[in-house]
């Protein structure tokens, strides 16, 4: 990476607001709708009622965004793969009709022993077999071609706004439905867009089949008259009004015994989503766990979480075993009811074998349509709770998004500075998402190759502060402001790895390819971990590997390689020991002598390695700046005095470069 000036960057090199292209500008494609407007909950309704009214909101949002597939800003082929699929679908149909006539005809044949049909019947039921099979064969291709395409652009639009402006960090810092965002975006999202898919085809072969094969029994059964008390009862299309009658009873009870279904599958998903957050939460504190010993503990909550998985699961069982009762008697009880019923006109000579064989399918087939949703129930419930899933996803997106077009919670502006200036805070407040102040007027100019330590105790939101300069804090008011075309690179606590080889984890979040290997050896050997150039091609979990002091060092590598105009440290020395941070410091100051520094820092040894120190005071109604001191003499002095005069709600600090006069006055 050869442009020493690029963009400003956030944490680890990623764009903070207003920086570049974000993920969502990317997919502008996808999603550029704005969000709905916040439906806020009738006042007058009961718990019972608002819990019912959120959730068929819930899945009226999931339909908001997911039918944008086959709007303007969609998919350029979701209308001809659909209208190809209704085509398919419809072609499906007709050849059933094809082979329900066909047992009329062979059966017809074998009653009055005429070979010549039997034969010729034989060797037309091969183009229809074969007929059959291809089109329920692409039926299937288009149809799941149709499910993997939205679910891609369902995917990437919710990955865009879930990533665009530090989104994914800020729903950790707000309430609401969003818990394990990578479970609903994975695994409920694949279900919620596979599953419509699956019953609109249903149901659209449903109707097509039971119209047609309605017309089959009308036509065919006729009227059945029946001699009761003396008396005649003639019932005209008596075979469909059983069909009707039939499929009514079994859907009905479907509908009695399943009622709890949704909300049963909902707590199972819900149930499994806790428990994979649980074990990948074990898997990324391993070796915190390991030192602590604290396996034990951890046992009994995966075990107590595994509990309500295994709970949740029996109840669903339980649904799922009543469910089958009526699915399966009826798939037994179907194809006997119309032979029962033809055979008194077929013994009386009124009717054909051919017939009835004819009428049994016909009546298979409407059955099988009328029970659609018997057989389908379970998945319909399962779509219900996943599809109510990511929608609580994109509620709590909507809500981010909205407080980035609104000032009613006022947002932090970010912008450039004026003359030479690297970076300033002007009037900067930060507060929670709920106006609560953590920072407040906050005023500071920072000058090109100054190294600022920002110091206090505790709780006193210097790491706030870091979030809200790097834009992943949006809450407050005031300005943070860059000097035009100066890049900007965090230093966190925790440094980021990611999975990869180690030449990828160094040089994030550049490419790996952007350095030659001995570049990236340089880099490593600068910062005291040469003994791992031989493994920088090596795929391995280095996010386990490394010790927090290793991948803090590897952190002032991707300094050496990116070369940033401003380093922004939060604590990003505090798992090295005091020779190790002497030394990562030092070479910072020798490796890039011009660049800017702002440290976040506990460690008073660190003053030795910065030109200046501002304090902040935890304080009522949020913590202030309460002393800026210079901790190296320089040439150009601030004009803070009058910056003081302007502002005079801000406390009066001492400015002179003796640090043990700096106390507020």
């Amino acid at each position: 990476m050869t442009d020493a000036k690029l963009k400003p960057k956030s944490v680890d090199g990623t764009e903070p607001h207003g920086a570049g292209n974000s993920p969502q500008e990317t997919a502008s494609t996808v999603e550029v709708m704005p969000p709905p407007d916040a439906i806020e909950p009738d006042p007058e309704l009961t718990p019972e009622e608002a819990e019912q009214a959120r959730k068929r909101y819930l899945l009226k949002r999931f339909w908001i965004s997911a039918r944008r597939y086959w709007g303007r800003g969609g998919d350029k082929f979701a209308w001809p793969f659909s209208i190809g699929l209704l085509a398919m679908i419809g072609m499906n149909v007709g050849f059933q009709y094809g082979i329900n006539l066909w047992n009329r005809g062979i059966f017809d044949a074998i009653e009055r022993h005429d070979a010549g049909t039997v034969y010729f019947l034989s060797a037309v039921f091969v183009p229809l077999v074969l007929g059959t099979v291809a089109i329920v064969t692409m039926q299937v291709a288009v149809r799941m071609m149709i499910q993997r395409r939205w679910r891609s652009w369902l995917t990437t639009a919710v990955i865009a706004r879930w990533l665009a402006n530090g989104r994914y960090y800020q729903l950790n810092l707000i309430g609401g439905d969003h818990k394990n965002p990578e479970a609903r975006i994975s695994e409920d999202l694949r279900i919620a867009t596979e599953a419509p898919v699956d019953f609109i085809a249903g149901v659209i072969s449903a109707f097509l089949a039971a119209s047609t094969f309605i017309v089959v029994l009308w036509t065919i059964g006729g009227a059945l008259t029946l001699p009761i008390a003396g008396f005649t009862v003639t019932i005209p299309g008596f075979l469909v009004i059983t069909a009707v009658l039939y499929a009514a009873i079994t859907s009905s009870s479907m509908a009695v015994i399943g009622r709890y279904f949704v909300h049963v599958s909902e707590a199972k998903n819900q149930a499994e989503a806790e428990f994979r957050y649980t074990l990948t939460h074990v898997r990324e504190n391993g070796e915190s766990i390991a030192l602590l010993g604290g396996e034990e503990e951890e046992r009994n909550d995966l075990d107590k979480t595994f509990a309500n998985v295994l709970k949740q699961w029996a109840l669903l069982a339980r649904q799922h075993m009543r469910t089958t009762l009526v699915s399966h008697g009826s798939m037994l009880i179907a194809p006997v009811v119309p032979v029962l019923l033809c055979a008194p006109k077929f013994l009386e000579g009124s009717m054909t074998l051919g017939q009835v064989m004819q009428a049994a399918s016909a009546f298979a087939i409407v059955q099988g349509a009328f029970g659609w949703l018997v057989d389908n129930y379970p998945r319909l419930a399962d779509w219900n709770a996943c599809a109510r899933r990511i929608a609580s996803l994109m509620m709590s997106l909507d809500g981010l998004e909205r407080a980035e077009q609104s000032d009613s919670l006022g947002r932090i502006k970010h912008g450039e500075t004026e003359g030479e200036s690297m970076l300033s805070l002007n009037d900067l407040s930060v507060s929670l998402d709920d106006g609560t102040a953590v920072v407040t007027e906050t005023r500071v100019e920072i000058e090109p190759g100054e190294r600022v330590l920002v110091a206090g105790e505790s709780g006193s939101g210097k790491s706030t502060l870091v979030r809200a300069i790097s834009g992943l804090w949006p809450w407050g008011s005031g300005s943070v402001n860059f000097h035009a075309d100066r890049r900007l690179f965090m230093l966190p606590q925790r440094p980021y790895i990611p999975s990869g080889t180690l030449r990828r984890a160094v040089a994030y979040p550049g490419a790996a390819d952007s350095w030659t290997p001995d570049e990236i050896k340089a880099a490593l050997a600068k910062v005291g971990l040469d003994y791992l150039n031989d493994k920088i091609e090596e795929d391995a979990p280095w996010d386990q590997t490394l010790s927090g002091g290793e991948k803090q060092r590897l952190a002032f590598a991707r300094l050496l390689l990116h070369q940033p105009d401003i380093i922004v440290l939060d604590e990003a020395t505090a798992a090295l020991d005091e020779k190790s941070q002497d030394k990562m410091m030092q070479m910072v100051i020798d490796e890039l002598p011009e660049v800017t520094i702002v440290s976040v820092a506990h460690r008073a040894e660190l003053e030795a390695f910065h030109s200046r120190k501002i304090t902040l005071e935890r304080r009522k109604g949020g913590a202030k700046l309460v002393s800026d001191i210079d901790l190296i003499k320089r040439k150009r002095k601030r004009n803070l005095l009058s910056r003081v005069l302007k502002n005079p709600s801000m406390p009066k600090v001492s400015t002179t470069s003796n640090k043990d006069s700096a106390v507020p006055e």
